[in-house]
Parts: structure tokens; C-alpha cells; sequence
């Protein structure tokens, strides 16, 4: 499988090669190809095995969130068709699950868990959407997560209100069919032909959707709507596929039966799940290479900076946080100093982190992912700016012998033109001399 990446890769990056191609199926192409590298290195397959596990342990009291919810309202009921739906490709057992977990849904009594109990019950729901999360941000290249106080509330309003109007949609859909005057029409044709189709079609138009607004919503930035889109009908598509090939394999492995017994189900559950994470993680690895097309690259990490581009990056980002903060315009965020500045996001992300190591940016926003200065930039100099950019988030102790001593005395007369010349000059005052417009206030 390396080998013939390395081939594919070569055929696909290399200029010359690459020229050879119609445009229409190199951009495709190129596509395929990022989403199966990214599939061999197994870092999606990994997540999507995390996921699984945390399925397990987290799947009842997360159903048991959302029925509380939907008994409240009387709509309980639309939970086991659904839930069956998602089930159907284990055949005729999807219907034991499905009751089982119904079962320990129903039976879950919030009296007598006590205040532990219920605390756990809700870490254990909540931590199926944070694991969620984390991989989503993996794929978009975020470091920066949700705030505590904000994941409760966000991740409470998915149990909650997600459910509602899912099941509010089916319940509304149902009634519509069942009316007297959509069976009269439908008793005209093609009236009746498109009906047939749109209650075939609805479940799949459920679970884009649900694709969709997971997509859009769950990763710690900005997702626009068509990279969303995209993804959420690619994986749904992969979906629909996935749903029939496993119903036939689950059909014909009458040998697991006879090796596993009852424990067959339980390994075909399993196996049905991780399938179904590893489609939901494919699907937003699009949608981000969709909204990023210049990630389309060979390797998927971007090479190390040179120091002197990892010190002009620095310098850049601080003089765009600050030129924004003095005209009072919106925080920029990582996405937009990536865009600004043409850097790879790990690279953007990289130099962040040791600009707020070193107290220089400050997050804000409703997601955190916003950027302000951390210090008044009149009381900052542009020597000890570009002092903090060298010295990283690590620091190095040196011994006192003449090899380090002669070094460190190298690296402070390379130091020491920079303090004499712009020793005087602080981060407001460059970005003032250098921007026609005046500043805010």
C-alpha cells in the first residue's frame, strides 16, 4: 500500500506529470488521493476505535438524556424505529438490540441513582460528544478546544434540543402521509409516485442532515455550509452503501454464528460501529479539504519552519492581531491569520502557542478561537518581541564552560543591532508607522 502511494503521489504532485492530466479529474483525483493517505495512517482508524468504546459506555445514558426529553413532550415512541434504523444492517437481530437498549433506557430510574450517580450519567453522555469534538478538531487542524463552561452548555443543547427536533420532523412528516388528503393525493399519479419516493428517501435525507449540522457545528471553528454540505452527502452516500454491504455480509457469515454463538451479534455490533464512526471521521476529513483546498498537498504535516520564517510568522501574526485590536475590528481568528498570511494552519497554530505562552495573545470569542493582544502593545518592544518569537515555549539551560559561554556570546552580538536600532520603537508604534488607516477611537 506505501509503495503504490508513493506512485500514485508522484503521478498526482509532480509538476510535470501532474500536466499530463485533464483538469477535470486532477482535482479529484487529488482529493481521492488526501483521504486514502490520510485512511493508511491510521490515525482516523484509531479514532474511530475510540469512538466505538466510548459508544458503548456512553450510548444508554446518552438515549436516556434524550427520551426524558421526548417523554416530557410524548414523543418517546419515535426513538425505537430510529434507533432500529441505524441497526438495520445486522438483520433480523437489530430488532434484540434495539429492545434491549430501549430496555435499559426505560428502566433507568434517576431516584435512585443519587447525586453521583446522575453527575456520572450526564459525564458519560457528555463525554461521547467532547470525544467527538476532539477528533473533529484533529482533522481541522485545531488545538484550541472548547471552553469548559462552554462544551456543558453546547453539548447539554445537542442532547436536548437535537433530539426534539429531529423526532419533531418525523413526527410532523408522519402526519402529513397519514392524512386524508395526502392519500387522495397520492392516489394520483405521478402525486403518488413522488410520495412513494420521498418516504424512501427521508431517512436518508435524515442522516445527511444530521451529517450536515455535525460537521458545521462540532469542530472548534468556522465550517461554511457547502464544504459541510459536500461532506455530510459524501458520507451519506458512503452510508447508504456501507448499510447494504454489511446487511449481505451479516446475512452470509453464518460461520461467525456457529464459531461465536451468541456473541456474533455482539461482534458484529462492534464491527458496525466502527464502520459507521470511520464514515462519519471520512466525511469531515472532506468537508475540510473541501473548505481548504490548499491542504491538498503530499503530506499531510507540513515540514518544520526555518527560524527566520518562524520569526517573520511571529512577527506577522502580532502585527495583525494588534492592527485589528487599534481599529476595533473583530478578533481575528487562526483560520483568518492562516488565510492572511498563506501558512499552514499547524504552522499558524505552532507560533500561537508560544506568542500565548509567552502572555504576548489573549483567546476570546464565543469559541475561544479568537485572538487579542495579551499585552498593551505600547509597553511592548519589538527587541523583546522578537526575543520571546527565538526563545519557543522551552527554555534551555547553559552550562558555563568557554564552548557556551563563546555561543551565547555569538548570539548576543547577533542580538544586539536589533535593541540599538529598534530599541526605542514598541509593537503600537510599528504597526501606527506602517498603516494609513488611523486607528479606532
Amino acid at each position: 500500500m506505501p509503495a503504490l502511494l508513493e506512485r500514485v503521489r508522484a503521478l498526482l504532485f509532480d509538476p510535470e506529470r501532474a500536466a499530463r492530466l485533464p483538469r477535470k479529474l486532477l482535482r479529484p483525483a487529488r482529493f481521492g488521493f488526501v483521504l486514502l493517505r490520510d485512511l493508511a495512517d491510521g490515525q482516523l482508524s484509531m479514532r474511530a476505535m475510540s469512538l466505538v468504546y466510548t459508544t458503548l459506555l456512553s450510548l444508554v445514558p446518552m438515549l436516556a438524556l434524550g427520551f426524558s426529553v421526548l417523554k416530557a413532550l410524548g414523543v418517546h415512541n419515535s426513538l425505537e424505529p430510529v434507533l432500529l434504523e441505524a441497526l438495520a444492517p445486522l438483520g433480523p437481530r437489530a430488532q434484540e438490540i434495539t429492545d434491549n437498549v430501549i430496555g435499559f433506557v426505560e428502566n433507568i430510574q434517576v431516584g435512585v441513582l443519587g447525586s453521583l450517580g446522575v453527575a456520572l450519567l450526564f459525564y458519560a453522555a457528555l463525554s461521547m460528544i467532547q470525544k467527538v469534538e476532539a477528533s473533529f478538531n484533529f482533522i481541522w487542524r485545531i488545538e484550541q478546544p472548547r471552553a469548559i463552561s462552554q462544551r456543558i452548555g453546547e453539548y447539554l443543547a445537542v442532547l436536548t434540543v437535537g433530539p426534539v427536533l429531529v423526532f419533531s420532523a418525523l413526527g410532523v412528516t408522519a402526519s402529513l402521509l397519514s392524512s386524508d388528503i395526502v392519500g387522495r393525493v397520492a392516489e394520483i399519479q405521478p402525486f403518488g409516485f413522488v410520495l412513494y419516493g420521498v418516504t424512501r428517501l427521508l431517512p436518508f435525507a435524515l442522516i445527511i442532515g444530521a451529517f450536515t449540522f455535525a460537521y458545521s457545528y462540532m469542530p472548534n471553528t468556522r465550517v461554511r455550509l457547502v464544504p459541510a454540505l459536500i461532506g455530510g452527502l459524501s458520507a451519506g452516500l458512503l452510508w447508504q452503501f456501507a448499510s447494504l454491504a454489511f446487511a449481505q455480509f451479516v446475512a452470509g457469515a453464518s460461520n461467525y454464528n456457529a464459531i461465536y454463538s451468541g456473541f456474533a451479534i455482539f461482534l458484529f455490533l462492534l464491527i458496525w460501529l466502527y464502520v459507521g464512526w470511520l464514515i462519519l471521521l471520512t466525511g469531515c476529513q472532506l468537508a475540510f479539504y473541501v473548505q481548504n483546498p490548499a491542504h491538498l498537498v503530499p503530506a499531510r504535516v507540513p515540514p518544520t519552519l526555518a527560524s527566520r520564517a518562524a520569526e517573520y510568522l511571529g512577527l506577522a501574526i502580532m502585527t495583525l492581531v494588534t492592527r485589528a485590536f487599534m481599529h476595533g475590528e473583530r478578533p481575528p481568528t487562526l483560520d483568518d491569520l492562516s488565510q492572511m498570511l498563506d501558512a499552514q494552519p499547524e504552522h499558524v497554530q505552532r507560533m500561537v502557542r508560544v506568542l500565548h505562552h509567552h502572555q504576548l495573545l489573549a483567546f476570546t470569542g464565543d469559541r475561544g478561537n479568537q485572538l487579542l493582544p495579551g499585552i498593551d502593545p505600547a509597553s511592548l518592544s519589538l527587541p523583546r518581541l522578537w526575543r520571546l518569537i527565538r526563545a519557543g515555549t522551552e527554555t534551555l539551560s547553559h552550562r558555563h564552560d568557554p564552548v557556551s559561554d563563546t555561543v551565547l556570546k555569538l548570539l548576543d552580538e547577533v542580538e544586539a543591532p536589533m535593541e540599538s536600532r529598534h530599541g526605542g520603537m514598541t509593537l503600537r508604534d510599528f504597526v501606527a508607522a506602517h498603516d494609513s488607516r488611523p486607528p479606532a477611537g
